[in-house]
């Protein structure tokens, strides 16, 4: 039974083990630019700018388009009006009308001086001959209404054409280079909420470790205050203390205990924005790989470059200014963008068009079509001055961007050098808390053993504790404060993740 207790207990303690997840700051970075929503909306951008430039690329391209329809009409279109398709089918009738009434005085004419003349004429008249052909010029006017019918009642069209830009004013290769200025801005707004992430990342990581090492701290203030409060318990016994001085002690032990649950409850917070910045769970067992280093100091390589070094690498470096620098080359196109609505415009045409009806041999109840090829010159004339104004608003806005840019320049210079100041103060405070804590140390050391042998009271230890517990709380932040000084001068010169 108690092996069985005892492998269960096993299991738990290496179960817990290995759900503590241990991480460095390369693999907190990481997890925070796998898993930022801006930085993912900030990919997706640039995946949004290159299917942009894409899109304009094809406007040099020809474009092909294919239409059709069909229609129906309640009325076929007539060319003829319907006294004019009465004559035609009477075609015949009206000439053996008309030609018998004017050959009718010619035969009475004829009559009078050649009777039997006339009679032969007369009955040719009325003969087959004449009536044959008024049928033949009858079915000749039918056959006329009806090749003049269009029987357009039911219409099928098809189209296939092609346009071909020749000339567009430079338009196009305006549009086109704003797009590929798009794309690459798109990429620099990237690198910017790389280096924020980055930033941020580290801070949470350094403030977690601070906190990490204060509890640690916290711990052995804790500790140094029981055991004075043990010492203390012992001396009132024997006499050679009073119980205001256990009183006094048992109030900084409370003071170090509350110390502790604050540092405690801290480290619970700042691990859990750790694990926010990197996509984990909040409830997910943390462990920092700088929390159980044995050396206290890490030493930064990289020393504080020179104020003119720093200012030439942020403006070599830093995605703010490439960014306001290719918005202002975007505006820049955008003037003559405007400018190509003024210009005049040419392209090249052609297709195949289809109909049913089609008019290519009179009215035919069939599909047939036909090629066709043209250019079409477009040429703006006048329209209020709105080109101008466009072109004037599009080179305000590329003067605003040169301003913008000026003034980041202006900013970014004071943030190297704040950076700069910053770092150099962080390296003398550190450099001062390692001789306060050296100092306080040993004024602990002498403190307790003066306590001990009689001749310290304990106002004075508990004054040489607090000396040590503040020395090792400007220890630590100042080690800390060396870290984030270092990285915010880095994100300065635009260089923030080039160092390890």
């Amino acid at each position: 039974m108690k092996r069985l207790v005892g492998l269960l207990i096993l299991m738990v303690v290496t179960g817990g083990l290995r759900a503590q997840r241990v991480l460095n700051l390369d693999s907190c970075r990481s997890l925070a630019i796998a898993n930022n929503k801006s930085l993912l909306m900030a990919k997706e951008k640039m995946e949004k700018a290159c299917y942009d430039r894409k899109a304009a690329f094809t406007n040099f391209l020809p474009d092909f388009s294919a239409t059709g329809g069909y229609m129906f009409f309640s009325e076929e279109i007539s060319l003829l009006d319907d006294g004019q398709k009465a004559r035609l089918s009477g075609l015949g009738t009206h000439f053996q009308q008309g030609f018998v009434q004017a050959a009718t005085p010619l035969i009475q004419q004829i009559a009078q001086a050649n009777p039997q003349l006339a009679a032969s004429m007369q009955q040719a008249m009325q003969g087959g001959a004449l009536n044959g052909l008024t049928g033949a010029l009858n079915q000749l006017g039918d056959e006329l209404t009806d090749a003049f019918r269009t029987d357009t009642r039911n219409v099928w069209v098809g189209a296939v054409t092609v346009s071909q830009p020749l000339y567009m004013g430079g338009k196009i290769r305006a549009y086109h280079r704003i797009m590929k200025t798009s794309e690459a801005l798109a990429r620099s707004q990237h690198d910017t909420q790389l280096q924020e992430v980055i930033y941020q990342t580290d801070d949470a990581y350094w403030t977690a470790v601070s906190l990490s090492y204060k509890r640690k701290m916290a711990e052995s203030f804790l500790a140094l205050v029981k055991r004075l409060d043990s010492d203390v318990e012992k001396m009132i016994r024997e006499g050679v203390a009073t119980k205001a001085d256990g009183l006094t002690v048992r109030v900084k032990l409370n003071e170090a205990e509350m110390l502790l649950t604050k540092v405690e409850n801290g480290l619970a917070l700042s691990k859990m924005l750790v694990c926010q910045l990197c996509g984990l769970d909040l409830d997910t067992p943390l462990m920092l790989a700088d929390e159980g280093r044995a050396d206290w100091t890490w030493e930064i390589a990289e020393e504080v470059p020179g104020a003119q070094e720093a200012v030439g690498r942020a403006f070599a470096n830093r995605p703010e200014l490439q960014s306001l620098d290719l918005a202002r080359r975007i505006y820049e196109d955008k003037v003559r963008v405007a400018r190509s609505e003024m210009l005049p415009s040419l392209a090249l045409t052609g297709g195949y068009m289809v109909s049913n009806p089609a008019l290519l041999n009179g009215f035919e109840n069939r599909f047939r079509g036909m090629w066709n090829v043209g250019v079409l010159l477009s040429v703006p004339i006048f329209h209020w001055n709105e080109g101008v104004y466009k072109v004037r608003s599009a080179r305000s806005e590329a003067r605003i961007a040169g301003l913008q840019r000026s003034e980041a320049q202006e900013k970014i210079t004071l943030q190297v050098n704040q950076g700069i100041f910053k770092q150099t103060e962080a390296k003398k405070r550190l450099d001062m808390s390692l001789k306060n804590m050296e100092k306080a140390e040993e004024n602990l050391r002498y403190a307790e053993k003066g306590f001990k042998e009689g001749v310290i009271p304990v106002s004075n230890v508990m004054e040489a504790q607090a000396a040590w517990l503040s020395a090792q709380s400007e220890q630590i932040d100042a080690q800390i404060d060396m870290r984030l000084a270092h990285a915010y001068l880095q994100k300065a010169m635009g260089t923030l993740g080039a160092w390890k």
